[in-house]
């Protein structure tokens, strides 16, 4: 029986999100971004990058630090919490 796949938890799918939000904010298109870090020396196609983005594969760290550098972000910046919307009122007031 071959192994299952794991599951990407909370953290990668956060940095999913950050790449994708990151990408877009920077103009570049998921084939841009993969010529961009292909061009870096870490070979990954735009259906890796969008597989990446929509959490069906992962993101190991060696794709992570290439797509930071190729964003021109530091890599943690892909590894913070995700931003938050406003709270709804009565959240968090005293």
């Amino acid at each position: 029986m071959p192994p299952r796949p794991l599951e990407i938890g909370p953290a990668g799918q956060a940095a999913a999100q950050a790449i994708e939000r990151t990408r877009v904010a920077r103009g570049y298109s998921q084939r841009q971004l993969a010529a961009r870090v292909t061009a870096l020396g870490r070979p990954l196609t735009f259906t890796a990058l969008s597989r990446i983005e929509r959490t069906v594969r992962r993101c190991d760290i060696d794709d992570l630090m290439a797509i930071a550098a190729a964003l021109g972000t530091p890599p943690q910046a892909l590894l913070a919490d995700p931003p938050r919307g406003p709270e709804p009122a009565g959240v968090g007031a005293t």
